[in-house]
């Protein structure tokens, strides 16, 4: 008995430990660096969990909008939503900060910030209270804005409806410049911006040249001192119903992940540039005192958002701490 017990047992222990797990990731974006980075992470757990753990990639909103995917990830139905940091600003108001304006200065300085040992220690508690939390921060490409109508000047931006990426540190700069911002998930900016009803739209620079917006507007305005910060926001009770092995798999392939789409979206955005050029596309920089003054505006702004608690005034500093420690 006692030795067809300690089968059993044994066979028990092991079915448990050969239980595999599904990953559903979802993200709004096609033929980018977020893709590209799920992607990566994919053939990464499966190949590194022995295949005990199967990740699904669904681009293009193919598992619903932005919220829906958010909540998705809050309660449990789906492992992974990412997106830019504004959208889960609703949900934790402390992902503010990573859309604070001036404070990555270049795709690598943002990605030493962001890994700074001090900086993903605080990330880890983004979101506990919701049942979330960020597996890693990529900066993906610049800011720009592509419109129908050139913006050369910041006098440009007034009476233009332009998407932002679901920030009030977005919204609250435009609207001094007179636009009229409005956040919308990605999915529904093509389709808006054809039949004009927003004149703009604010995203990643890569974004434009994957969904071919040449073929409705020509000009692509870089915001200075703007980075896309985007967020690979999973469920905590997942994370951790995975057990400490592979839960140390999951994080360790993301780290993977980021290193390889660091190099990727650099020559991402060198192939989107030449794209855009060849298809007709221009792009316009703001005179040198108009860059200036955007980033001083952007920042006089989004500065009262961002301190308005004690908790986001603390992240706001260390941030701007590991800014300028990376800084050169």
């Amino acid at each position: 008995m006692i030795r067809l017990a300690a089968v059993l047992l044994a066979l028990v222990v092991g079915t448990a430990s050969a239980q595999q797990f599904t990953m559903k990731l979802s993200t709004s974006t096609s033929g980018d660096a977020l893709v590209e980075w799920l992607n990566t992470f994919k053939k990464g757990v499966e190949a590194s969990s022995g295949g005990r753990i199967k990740a699904e990639v669904y681009p293009g909103s193919q598992l619903g909008s932005i919220p829906r995917t958010i909540e998705g990830v809050a309660l449990g139905t789906i492992e992974m939503s990412f997106n830019a940091s504004g959208f889960y600003e609703p949900l934790e108001p402390r992902f503010a900060v990573l859309a604070a304006p001036g404070l990555f200065d270049s795709q690598s300085h943002g990605y030493q910030v962001v890994h700074d040992p001090a900086i993903q220690q605080r990330l880890a508690t983004f979101g506990a209270g919701k049942g979330v939390e960020p597996l890693s921060i990529v900066i993906p490409s610049q800011y720009v804005i592509v419109s129908h109508k050139p913006i050369h000047t910041l006098a440009d931006f007034k009476g233009q409806k332009i998407r932002v990426p679901g920030s009030p540190l977005q919204i609250e700069p435009l609207k001094r410049f007179g636009a009229s911002p409005l956040s919308m998930p990605f999915g529904e900016v093509l389709p808006a911006l054809q039949n004009r009803t927003i004149d703009g739209v604010w995203a990643g620079t890569t974004l434009f040249t994957a969904l071919k917006f040449y073929d409705i507007a020509k000009t692509m305005t870089y915001l200075p001192s703007h980075w896309a910060a985007t967020v690979p926001l999973v469920n905590r009770n997942f994370i951790k119903s995975l057990g400490p092995d592979l839960e140390r798999v999951v994080r360790e392939e993301a780290r993977k992940a980021d290193e390889h789409t660091l190099t990727w979206a650099a020559e991402d955005i060198k192939r989107s540039e030449k794209i855009w050029a060849q298809q007709g596309g221009k792009e316009i920089h703001l005179p040198p005192a108009e860059q200036k003054r955007f980033l001083e505006e952007s920042i006089a702004a989004a500065t009262p958002i961002l301190t308005a608690t004690p908790q986001g005034k603390e992240d706001y500093e260390a941030f701007a701490a590991a800014a300028k420690k990376y800084r050169k």
